[in-house]
């Protein structure tokens, strides 16, 4: 069997920047077995699935672990492909995925996501992760993800993780976020996931359903542009609709091929 794949830089104009992800169009579900061979195989982040339906595209994201319930820049990325190498009409792009409906406007170049609000609540750190940062933060938080804030972008571009410690706990499928207020953005962060292949995500769109309403309370203000501060580097234009959060950015493709699975 001979399957298409796109990979696809996301939340970025350039590629070797943003977040990877990669696209594999199907006609039919393969045994979930095999997606997660493929996305072993991709050796990316996420690696997204999908089906087009015609009013609708049945989307899964997949790490080399696990499948995800939601993942931002492999939706990004699939949006991207469908537009811009398989020739989708629609303006408004609608995804069925384990978490209901997700939408997709595209304007632009500028792909705008329409993803479920996280609004996360005070919590207390555990001591695995406390022991393995190098910096304490000054307000922890959760949702699906720890949310940590800290003083300064100086403090968020200088945490290292020590990983040894850091993989002793298992927050599948969440992880532990690190922000703070920025110096040329409204707010700067990094992803970090234990027990993860990759331990720190370049850009991590789904990490947004909280960080943007958290930030947009604190600042008073709804729309935000966030830069997240990986190696890599992302950026990503963010706006708080209460019960939903818009998450929006470019993206660029990297390669196209094909795959053959036996």
């Amino acid at each position: 069997m001979k399957l298409e794949l796109y990979q696809i830089d996301s939340f970025t104009e350039k590629i070797f920047h943003g977040n990877p992800a990669c696209v594999v169009p199907l006609k039919n579900w393969l045994p979930d077995e095999i997606l997660l061979k493929i996305a072993r195989e991709n050796a990316v982040a996420e690696t997204a699935f999908f089906i087009d339906k015609g009013d609708h595209i049945h989307l899964r994201w997949f790490t080399p672990e696990i499948e995800m319930d939601l993942c931002g820049h492999a939706t990004l990325a699939t949006a991207h492909c469908l537009v811009s190498h398989l020739n989708y009409q629609h303006s408004k792009i609608v995804f069925e995925t384990q978490v209901g409906k997700l939408t997709v406007d595209v304007k632009d170049g500028v792909y705008y996501m329409n993803f479920p609000s996280r609004l996360p609540a005070p919590s207390t750190l555990p001591d695995i992760i406390s022991r393995s940062l190098n910096i304490q933060p000054n307000e922890v938080l959760k949702s699906r993800d720890y949310i940590l804030v800290y003083e300064s972008e100086k403090d968020i571009r200088n945490i290292t993780i020590e990983r040894s410690i850091f993989d002793l706990i298992n927050l599948d499928p969440g992880g532990v976020v690190v922000t703070a207020i920025g110096t040329d953005s409204d707010f700067v962060s990094r992803y970090f996931t234990p027990q993860a292949s990759i331990l720190e995500d370049p850009v991590t769109g789904s990490a947004y359903c909280s960080l943007i309403p958290f930030w947009a309370s604190r600042l008073g203000k709804d729309k935000l542009f966030s830069r997240q501060l990986s190696e890599r580097g992302g950026q990503l234009y963010c706006e708080n609709k209460n019960e939903r959060v818009i998450v929006a950015g470019k993206a660029s493709t990297y390669s196209q091929g094909q795959i053959w699975i036996d």
